[in-house]
């Protein structure tokens, strides 16, 4: 499954997903953000069952400001339609993951 770029107009339905969410919140200047985006994306690829997103928070300010997103890189799981875990700053795969099960 490929990282799918989430902005205002598709949002719901992510957030109306079957599947556990990965969103990856970042911005094309941030050097922890492009440590964690390629893990991002390899979770998304060996992970079929998780549905994964990243949002550019420069271009979609709204979606940040309703996560109250202060920091990036800002990782959040949602189940359900609702965040189970949010947490700012880089992590290794593991710890995404654990995220993710957890």
């Amino acid at each position: 499954m490929s990282v799918l770029s989430v902005n205002k107009h598709n949002f719901d339905s992510v957030k109306a997903s079957d599947k556990t969410v990965l969103l990856d919140f970042y911005a094309d200047w941030c050097g922890p953000c492009r440590m964690v985006s390629p893990l991002v994306d390899e979770i998304a690829s060996e992970n079929p069952q998780y549905l994964v997103g990243k949002i550019n928070v420069d271009s979609e300010p709204e979606l940040a400001q309703a996560f109250g997103v202060a920091s990036i890189p800002t990782l959040v799981v949602m189940k359900d339609g609702k965040t189970v875990h949010q947490s700012a700053g880089a992590k290794p795969k593991l710890q995404i993951l654990a995220m993710l099960e957890g």
